[in-house]
């Protein structure tokens, strides 16, 4: 492990903590989560409509969610879920009150009759109770309740890890996004407004002092990046070369949002230059203040920077050049092209969501300040990486891998980047990938696949030592007879990552195997042979 800055000691004991408690052994609760089983795979959904009321004195909700699915295979039995600690009202199908049972947290629901394969149906779940609280959002899931500045209550709801069936029924899994959208309508006492995913249709006054917000998302979505942002809002926005901005903040903070979030303009114009079009462009482009410090909640992005640069006002990468922007609107916002647009099927994959999402802040910092500073920011995240677990996690039992899938995530795509030696085809790579799998949900595999055809070389032995493994790749080299000698020593057995050295002060590109190889040329000193570690994520170590 690299040596810790002072200034992120604090963030870097959570990280090992948060690893240190990671599940090794699974249970019938993780299998029901992350599993695939039929009752799952039976089924696609195509819509969500989410009704609810949420009662800030009680914390509590009631309401339904009308399910719309198509059938994939026959069948008569189907699995939702919604947390065990929420009360299931009823549940009706074609008029009739459906039959159900319960494992833990899955929701078994029985037809009385076969649903016959590629028809479509419409179920209606009525449920209520008190969701989870969380803790420590967004780092555990559940609804954060939190008053602002002049009293009035201010709600948010965070659950990634948790999953969305911590607060609403659904089909809990990644690998299935409703089709054609959501409409996510909360009712809320007078005074406060409701903020979701999507485009505003409209709000109507209830009885008993409550107003109803709607709101509606055209395109697929995560199920844990459906939100519900509750406060004494103020918004401003603007359309901005063809995408509308919007913005919910706190009115206390209005003035301070107006200035802060003009980042989000030079942002915009870099990531659709080198990832594409912002991909869910008919929903809009929010960011909404929020009590918590943020997440890539779909067109709703959660902000809780508390209008400052950096991450709180720290570097994560001890350079100082992490404060040049704002963490949270340039890494929130990166997850809208890579874990919305872009999603792993299974949490175990999540590298796929997250070490993209961190490498787009050396994006940002290199449209924004060149090259040299967006390096230098990248290699100082060295000091973040724990190398504790696997970043890829088990599959089937809802385990996500270790908190490296952001950092050393990172380092390993600006690895990539320089093993492809071509910026040219990087960035058209990365444009391609982007647009190619926009909407889609995806696998490692299937990304693997992906860069080896697109570079031309085979890639695989570097995602899988980065991925699979804890030890990163150590260059072993030494001096004798005037003659260098080197290897890598890798846990994969077909490790092929090139090097950079400076030999006689000329820089020079090696191929090292895991067998050794010997340097032709004589080097007199042994001080005339360095190997420059900053466009790679290694350990050097001279054998001696």
């Amino acid at each position: 492990m690299q040596k810790l800055m002072k200034n992120n000691i604090f963030f870097i004991a959570f990280l090992l903590v948060q690893n240190l408690f990671a599940q090794t052994t699974f249970t019938k609760k993780d299998s029901l989560h992350g599993g695939l089983r039929f009752e799952r795979t039976c089924f696609d959904v195509l819509h969500y409509d989410l009704n609810i009321k949420i009662n800030p004195t009680e914390k509590s909700i009631v309401g339904s969610n009308t399910i719309r699915f198509k059938v994939i295979e026959n069948t008569n039995t189907i699995q939702l879920d919604l947390y065990e600690n929420m009360t299931i009202d009823s549940i009706v199908w074609d008029k009739k009150i459906l039959k159900y049972h319960r494992q833990l947290n899955a929701i078994f629901i029985n037809f009385d009759v076969v649903l016959e394969k590629n028809t479509e149906q419409n179920l209606q779940f009525y449920y209520s109770g008190n969701p989870l609280i969380a803790k420590n959002a967004p780092w555990d899931g559940g609804f954060i309740f939190k008053k602002d500045s002049n009293k009035k209550d201010w709600i948010g709801v965070a659950v990634q890890s948790a999953g969305a069936s911590l607060w609403w029924p659904c089909k809990d899994s990644q690998s299935d996004e409703p089709n054609d959208g959501a409409t996510i309508s909360v009712a809320v006492p007078n005074g406060l407004m409701n903020v979701s995913n999507g485009r505003f249709l409209g709000s109507q006054v209830l009885q008993n002092d409550y107003t109803r917000w709607d709101w509606e998302v055209k395109n697929p979505i995560n199920n844990y990046a459906i939100t519900i942002n509750i406060g004494d809002y103020a918004h401003f926005g603007e359309n901005y070369k063809g995408l509308d901005l919007d913005y919910y903040v706190l009115r206390e903070n209005e003035a301070k949002a107006r200035i802060q979030f003009e980042e989000v303009k030079p942002m915009m114009d870099c990531f659709q230059s080198k990832f594409g079009e912002y991909p869910f462009k008919n929903d809009g482009y929010k960011l909404v203040e929020t009590p918590y410090l943020g997440m890539e909640h779909q067109s709703a992005v959660a902000y809780g920077n508390q209008y400052q640069k950096g991450y709180l006002g720290r570097d994560l990468s001890g350079t100082d050049i992490g404060k040049l922007f704002d963490f949270i609107i340039i890494h929130e916002s990166g997850h809208e092209w890579f874990g919305n647009s872009i999603t792993s099927s299974d949490i175990a994959d999540m590298w796929i969501h997250e070490s993209f999402t961190c490498y787009t802040e050396s994006v940002f910092l290199e449209c924004q300040y060149g090259y040299k500073s967006a390096q230098i920011y990248t290699n100082g995240l060295h000091q973040n990486v724990v190398n504790d677990i696997p970043i890829i996690g088990q599959y089937g039992v809802n385990n996500e891998g270790s908190s490296d899938m952001y950092y050393k995530g990172a380092l390993m795509l600006n690895s990539i980047r320089h093993t492809i030696n071509d910026d040219q085809k990087w960035w058209q790579l990365l444009l391609n990938y982007a647009t190619t799998f926009r909407h889609q949900i995806i696998d490692t595999e299937t990304v693997i696949t992906f860069f080896n055809k697109e570079s031309g070389s085979n890639l695989t032995p570097i995602f899988n030592q980065y991925l699979r493994y804890t030890a990163i790749p150590i260059l072993e080299w030494k001096w004798k007879n005037k003659k260098i000698a080197y290897r890598w020593q890798t846990d994969v057995t077909d490790f092929n990552m090139p090097i950079i050295a400076i030999i006689n002060k000329k820089e020079v590109r090696l191929q090292p195997t895991n067998e050794w190889k010997i340097l032709e040329q004589k080097i007199k000193r042994k001080k005339d042979f360095e190997v420059l570690e900053d466009a790679f994520f290694i350990t050097v170590t001279e054998i001696k």
